[in-house]
C-alpha cells in the first residue's frame, strides 16, 4: 500500500469517514471511493457501497478489470437519550452486536453507574450531548424517555446528522403529536419521516427486554438492508 493511501485511510477514520480501497488485481494499483459522499451509477462505486452495507470485502469486474473491495467503515455506535428499564437490555444487546453505547439523561439518579455499569454515561442536556458525540451514518439513536423536553431536542439534532437511524419510543398518538412538533420546529415531512416511531419491529413485545430486542431487530434491519 502507498503512504498517501495509507495515511488518507488513517485520516478518514479519525474522521469517521467510510472509504473503500479498491485494488486492481492485474496491477495492484490501488483508490478510495467514498460512495456515502459521490453520487454515480458507476458499477464500481454501486458494488463499494454494497461493501459498506454489508461489512464484507468482495471482487467486482468493472470496464474489463477485476477489483478487490476492502471496506473501512467508521465503528458502529448508538445513541439512546433516557436511562430507564428498556435501556438496560437494549445497551446489553448494542454491546454484544459490535456497537460502543452512550447513554444520555441528565438525570444522574437515573444514568447511574450502579445501573449501567461499564457504559459511556452522559449528563449533559440531550442537545449538548449530541452536539459533542458528532452522530455520523454509523450510528444508530433512539429516544426512550416519552418526556418531550428530553426526546425532542435529541430528535432535532438526530435529524439534522447523517445518522442511518432513528427511533423514538412511545404510541402512535404519542408519535402524532411527535411528528406535529417535528413540524412546528421546521422539519419537513421526508426528514420526519426517518424517525421510526412506534420503535422497534412490530413483533408483540411488552417486557423490556422484548422492547429491546424489536428495535435492536429493527436497526439490524436498517443496517443491513
Amino acid at each position: 500500500m502507498k503512504r498517501a493511501i495509507l495515511d488518507q485511510l488513517i485520516a478518514d477514520r479519525a474522521a469517521k469517514r467510510a472509504v473503500v480501497l479498491a485494488t486492481r488485481l492485474r496491477d495492484d494499483s490501488e483508490k478510495l471511493l467514498y460512495p456515502h459522499e459521490t453520487e454515480s451509477d458507476m458499477p464500481l462505486l454501486k458494488a463499494a457501497s454494497e461493501v459498506l452495507a454489508s461489512d464484507k470485502s468482495r471482487i467486482v469486474e468493472d470496464s474489463g478489470s477485476e477489483w478487490f473491495l476492502n471496506g473501512f467503515n467508521p465503528p458502529l455506535r448508538m445513541i439512546i437519550v433516557g436511562a430507564v428499564h428498556i435501556a438496560q437490555p437494549l445497551a446489553s444487546m448494542a454491546l454484544l452486536a459490535g456497537y460502543d453505547v452512550s447513554l444520555i439523561d441528565p438525570r444522574t439518579a437515573f444514568a447511574s453507574e450502579a445501573r449501567f455499569p461499564g457504559l459511556n454515561l452522559v449528563t449533559e442536556w440531550p442537545d449538548e450531548a449530541m452536539s459533542a458525540l458528532t452522530p455520523d451514518t454509523r450510528t444508530a439513536i433512539v429516544t426512550l424517555t416519552h418526556d418531550p423536553k428530553l426526546d425532542d431536542p435529541a430528535l432535532m439534532a438526530a435529524l439534522r446528522s447523517p445518522a442511518f437511524y432513528i427511533g423514538s419510543l412511545g404510541s402512535r398518538k404519542t408519535h402524532g403529536a411527535r411528528i406535529d412538533r417535528m413540524k412546528a420546529a421546521g422539519f419537513d415531512e421526508a426528514s420526519i419521516a426517518r424517525i421510526h416511531g412506534p420503535v422497534g419491529l412490530a413483533i408483540g413485545a411488552r417486557s423490556p427486554a422484548e422492547i429491546a430486542i424489536s428495535i435492536m431487530a429493527q436497526i439490524t434491519e436498517s443496517l443491513r438492508t
